[in-house]
């Protein structure tokens, strides 16, 4: 029988220390339990196998458990402390007299906070049990800051075998402490990039091989155990014990989903604030373009008004004197070519002004519209009148098709006679010589859906509204299908105009800034009407559809 050599002490602890015993020797046991006491330690029970020890564990929770290694019963010593901290993390003393290697071994395995060979002396108990408790202090501070994080943290060995993870680390990969316990870190870690969505290296094996802080990019998910995807950010660094040799690295990260749609709104946010700042500053330069259209536009108005006026005075004067058509000038040098050359220009600004100015209205929704009942089957003929003559001295073929019997259009008639006139006067002037213009009128049928919101399945209703369709095509010219989606912007001018079978005219009979159809589409569009163009076959055609009232 062993002794354990006894000292006196008066050490007393601040708090009261629970201990279990676990000695299978019951001599020893009690001289255990005596010194214990001694020394100010509770000793709660005793335990004499690894099966009781374990009981007791669970029923008492102690403090610290002192216990022998070799054990009654179908396990010993070694295999119950590991149980007791793996459910219970109480701290554990070993105490034995056997210290050779393999036992050593084994119980270092368990990372034990003592280890007393037989026989104890009572200082060597109290510095084995003061130590313990310090470092399980320790250690279940450093615990509770690591699982009180906000973020995730993971601890490895050099190995990459886990040794460490918090709660948050357990709620963010799926993987308990438990389970996840020793296990290769790529297995419980799997990270890949957000764009590829192909795996990407761990960064704590990158930090271990360059023993150095590794920081997490932007676009890395983290794979969770159930295959979900989570966005995370921060840092991997390697560990050094006090001699500054690696011994393992930790893994912090955190859940980023929730910054980067806070940085997304963000940016979001300042993108419309800069849309709204740039719209702002669109539409001042656009009321000052428009200001600026309005004064330049009424300014030039009134001395091209009067220029033509003057042109007509002119012609008279120099009619009556006999001068206007001279033959004493060659056909180069004629005054009356020289005043028609003036005159058409003087008509070119003036159009182009009273575009400018119309447009304006137009997009300020100012055009004035004066509603009137207007007989087309009436009307129009004599607006072709005068195209008809036109047509006739350009040698061209022009044919009016109306129905005798239309329906009164309730529309502008100011509005209408300029969107007819523009379109016939285009084909005029493209139609080549011995080619044909159609001006045909007629009420069709236009099919419209109704969607009933109120009703619980939306149902959609389909009825017949009637249009005048009016339809004007020349022969001879094709508009390439490139160009037939750009010819209503405004200024955009067909290329190469005279490659249509066009005469080769002059740079001064070449009229038009390309605001005619511009205008004509705004003018329709303003009548509530729609205008479509075709060009196929040697023919291209243009369709207005109206409808019968405002």
């Amino acid at each position: 029988m062993m002794k354990i050599i006894g000292i006196s002490s008066n050490t007393q602890t601040k708090e009261t220390v629970r201990v279990l015993v676990v000695e299978d020797e019951y001599i020893l046991a009690i001289n255990l339990q005596e010194s214990l006491e001694s020394l100010g330690y509770v000793v709660l029970d005793i335990a004499d196998s690894a099966e009781g020890a374990i009981a007791k564990a669970n029923e008492l929770h102690p403090n610290l458990i002192l216990m022998d290694i070799r054990l009654r019963g179908e396990i010993d010593g070694i295999q119950a402390a590991e149980q007791i901290w793996h459910h219970l993390q109480i701290p554990i003393i070993y105490v034995t007299g056997h210290s050779d290697q393999c036992t050593v071994e084994r119980a270092t395995l368990t990372s034990p906070f003592g280890y007393i060979l037989k026989p104890i002396k009572e200082q060597e108990l109290y510095v084995a049990i003061q130590t313990a408790l310090n470092r399980y202090d320790r250690e279940q501070f450093l615990s509770s800051v690591l699982g009180g994080m906000g973020d995730g943290v993971i601890v490895v060995d050099t190995e990459l075998n886990i040794k460490y993870i918090n709660q948050v680390a357990e709620a963010l990969t799926g993987w308990q402490w438990n389970e996840a316990k020793d296990k290769i870190l790529t297995e419980v870690i799997k990270i890949i990039d957000e764009q590829t969505q192909l795996p990407i290296e761990n960064p704590i094996i990158v930090a271990l091989q360059q023993e150095t802080t590794i920081y997490l990019g932007s676009g890395i998910l983290l794979v969770a155990r159930d295959g979900i995807t989570i966005q995370i950010a921060d840092s991997a660094t390697p560990l050094r014990n006090n001699s500054g040799v690696i011994t393992g690295a930790v893994l912090v990260f955190r859940d980023d989903t929730q910054r980067r749609l806070t940085e997304e709104r963000n940016l979001a946010a300042e993108r419309a604030q800069q849309l709204e700042i740039r719209v702002a500053e669109l539409q001042r330069l656009n009321q000052l373009k428009e200001d600026f259209l309005a004064t330049t536009s009424h300014e030039m108005r009134t001395p091209l008004s009067n220029i033509k006026m003057a042109i007509s005075v002119l012609e008279n004067i120099l009619d009556r004197q006999g001068i206007l058509n001279s033959n004493t000038f060659s056909p180069s040098e004629s005054v009356g070519r020289y005043l028609g050359i003036v005159r058409e220009q003087c008509e070119q600004e003036l159009e182009l002004v009273d575009n400018l100015l119309h447009l304006r209205m137009i997009d300020a929704d100012l055009y004035p519209l004066e509603l009137t009942s207007i007989q087309l089957q009436n009307w129009l003929p004599h607006v072709a009148e005068y195209f008809q003559e036109r047509a006739k001295a350009r040698q061209q073929s022009f044919e009016v098709s109306v129905f005798p019997d239309l329906p009164p259009l309730v529309s502008d008639l100011a509005s209408l006679t300029e969107i007819v006139s523009e379109l016939l006067n285009n084909a005029c002037k493209y139609t080549p010589p011995d080619g044909q213009i159609v001006l045909n009128v007629q009420v069709i049928d236009i099919t419209k859906t109704l969607t009933n919101e109120y009703a619980k399945s939306n149902v959609l209703h389909n009825f017949q509204v009637p249009y005048f369709q009016i339809t004007i095509s020349n022969s001879g010219v094709i508009i390439p299908k490139k160009e037939q989606s750009r010819i209503f912007e405004p200024f955009y001018r067909i290329p190469e105009s005279d490659a249509y079978g066009n005469p080769k005219r002059e740079r001064w009979q070449q009229s038009g800034a390309g605001l005619g159809l511009t205008l004509v589409k705004k003018l329709v569009e303003y009548l509530q009407g729609t205008i479509e163009v075709t060009s196929s076959q040697g023919w291209t055609t243009f369709t207005v559809q109206l409808p019968l009232s405002l």
